[in-house]
């Protein structure tokens, strides 16, 4: 007659069982195994409880830092910061020196991108010209991430009939064009400063900001945490200021991002059709719009800042594409 056989045993790393055969085994694996799981300092994906869970934020810095898009991007647009505020670092000359006997010529020793119409060097403006590209573009999404965020935060957050009337204002501002508002605002300024243009910028820009700052603070003022901080007493700006804005503020700064590199076209846009900037002020709209005519005879007039202009307008483009896919949940 064979012998019953012995009850199996595998054993963890400190020799004890963790599991047996017979009735109820499975139920035991699982029991023991869920007890070794929370022992294991590296749990079961390298987070273990002693260890603070990651943040939203935390996360998706930790998904940008190993994105090449985000990385050549972020360098391409530090680059251009760098340049806007010294761009004497690369560039020695003045934008505003010109010489009519150096009018359309080709690139000369240093002078690699040639002249322009005027003879004044393309180079030393294109690099100058990144300082107005930057100023603007910066400051018009700050100005709309600020107005729009607030205006469209507390109409989510109260809504009723100051959602409504902030909802029919927005109505009105999107039935605007950009282009023949531009045309139409920006025609009887005279400044050559970038301010009107900026100033234009977020007065035709809020409303897109307002209303994804609405729908995010509808969203998260339903969360069971909102809902225990308003039973426990927490008063309405302490509820936005520390419960609801740190979980709906995502969306907005993803759209803003984006947005900064169609600000930078607008404005380029706006210059060359004459009511944005104006002279002496250096802007790759400006030059784009006096070497248009110039495309066939000297086609490097143009090529440079407006190659420029779309390399820019791409690094801004490319980097609001990398923090959309970090912060957004659905795409993990």
């Amino acid at each position: 007659m064979p012998e019953p056989l012995e009850p199996l045993e595998s054993y963890g790393e400190e020799g004890r069982a963790i599991a047996s055969t017979g009735a109820g085994g499975a139920s035991d694996l699982g029991t023991a195994e869920a007890e070794t799981l929370e022992k294991t300092p590296g749990g079961p994906e390298g987070t273990g409880a002693d260890k603070k869970p990651r943040s939203l934020w935390s996360d998706a810095w930790h998904d940008l830092r190993r994105n090449p898009i985000f990385i050549i991007s972020a360098l391409v647009i530090l680059f251009l910061v760098v340049i806007s505020i010294w761009p004497s670092l690369i560039a020695s000359g003045d934008p505003l020196d010109c010489d009519l006997a150096k009018a359309q010529e080709g690139s000369q020793p240093g002078h690699p991108f040639g002249f322009n119409g005027q003879g004044c060097d393309v180079y030393t403006r294109v690099v100058y010209g990144a300082r107005t590209s930057v100023t603007v573009g910066v400051c018009a999404t700050l100005g709309v991430a600020i107005l729009g965020g607030v205006l469209g935060g507390l109409a989510g957050f109260y809504g009723g009939s100051w959602d409504g009337f902030l909802s029919r204002i927005t109505d009105v501002f999107f039935a605007i064009p950009v282009v023949l508002g531009g045309l139409v605002l920006l025609s009887v300024v005279t400044s050559s400063t970038v301010w009107p243009v900026i100033g234009f910028m977020v007065l035709l820009g809020w409303p897109q900001l307002s209303r994804i700052a609405r729908g995010s603070v509808i969203t998260a003022k339903q969360n069971d945490y909102v809902q225990a901080a308003r039973a426990l007493g927490a008063s309405n700006s302490r509820m936005m200021l520390r419960h609801i804005t740190p979980n709906a503020i995502a969306p907005v700064i993803v759209v803003a991002t984006i947005a900064l590199g169609t600000y930078i076209a607008l404005e380029a846009t706006l210059s060359y059709l004459g009511v944005g900037l104006k002279p002496p002020t250096v802007s790759w709209g400006i030059d784009i719009s006096s070497a248009s005519q110039y495309i066939r005879n000297a086609p490097h007039m143009l090529l440079w800042p407006a190659g420029a202009l779309a390399v820019t307008v791409l690094a801004f483009i490319m980097l609001g594409d990398a923090v959309r896919d970090a912060l957004d949940p659905k795409l993990r």
